[in-house]
């Protein structure tokens, strides 16, 4: 199982934060580091520090890390235009030398949307923007050379040279889907995604929404064994109480509801719950961080648990 760093910088958080926090996380030998793409607070954080977006983070990231692969969980379709976020992903995958993953999803947050003036349309037209969004990025990416790819969509309809948008990666960056497996949303992953992501549910929901992708990817003619499955949990964990109890009341927790919701306890309380994850078919695994400034959190887990991961 794959252990990834996954941060929300909306509560409250500066670049340098986050590059220092990248950065620790590549040194200690995390798969990934990922934020989440926000403008506005989605919890208990002040936000004070400013907001900051997933995409420009991701581009200096690209430039100040080297190794750590990079992404986005998830960015909401309706943030950027369909057509040119092709431009935006290609161009940081090309600025991190090939180590950007496309995290997308079709949006929920409404009052953010109303307070930057961004249309928030009902929930289908969401996924119109959504499968627009996917098919572009996957289609202009997977077009042999020398094309145009030409698409005419739910939304919109694209002109563009695929030699233009090439990406590092070939043939393209992985695509991140975030969802909660309802049938047009499996539909989507089998299609076009490369991992589907359900976070902050329970195991057996965890279960139950990656079979719902995995059905719908043999009802599809997709082979399972490309479908990566991947969950996540906030992470708060410690050598004894007193540590677990300072490191969840630094992000306003209560230690007995992490322990039910999260991922919380000492490392071998973690690795339990990882290995039952494990055992439901999750083959990654996000550890939400939200207090940015405890880089020893961050140095603990890949001491005691990283290397103990089931399937390392």
């Amino acid at each position: 199982m794959g252990l990834r760093v996954f941060t929300e910088p909306q509560l409250g958080a500066s670049y340098d934060q986050l590059l220092a926090c990248a950065q620790t996380a590549e040194t200690c030998g995390f798969d990934a580091f990922f934020r989440s793409d926000h403008y506005l607070n989605t919890g208990s954080g002040s936000g004070l520090r400013g907001y900051t977006d997933a995409w420009i983070t991701l581009a200096g990231l690209a430039r100040d890390t080297r190794s750590i692969r990079l992404g986005t969980l998830v960015s909401p379709v309706t943030f950027r235009p369909v057509g040119p976020f092709a431009v935006i992903a290609t161009q940081v995958d090309q600025m991190s030398g090939g180590r950007v993953e496309v995290g997308i999803g079709a949006a929920w947050y409404e009052a953010e949307h109303r307070a930057y003036g961004l249309a928030f349309p009902p929930v289908g037209a969401r996924y119109d923007l959504f499968e627009d969004q996917l098919a572009i990025l996957h289609g202009v990416w997977s077009a042999p050379p020398g094309t145009t790819f030409e698409y005419a969509g739910l939304t919109c309809s694209v002109s563009l040279e695929a030699d233009t948008l090439r990406p590092r990666q070939r043939p393209h960056p992985p695509i991140v889907m975030g969802g909660v497996g309802g049938p047009r949303s499996a539909r989507l992953a089998a299609t076009f995604a490369d991992e589907y992501n359900t976070s902050f549910k329970r195991l057996a929901e965890t279960r139950r929404i990656h079979d719902d992708v995995r059905r719908a990817c043999e009802r599809y003619g997709r082979d399972l064994s490309t479908m990566v499955c991947s969950a996540g949990q906030v992470v708060c964990c410690g050598r004894t109480d007193a540590e677990i109890g300072r490191r969840a009341a630094a992000i306003h927790r209560d230690v007995a509801e992490l322990r039910e919701n999260g991922l919380a306890g000492t490392p071998d309380e973690v690795l339990e719950k990882l290995g039952r994850f494990g055992e439901a078919g999750v083959d990654r695994f996000y550890l939400q961080v939200l207090d940015l400034n405890d880089l020893d959190h961050l140095q603990f887990i890949a001491e005691a648990v990283l290397p103990h991961a089931p399937g390392r």
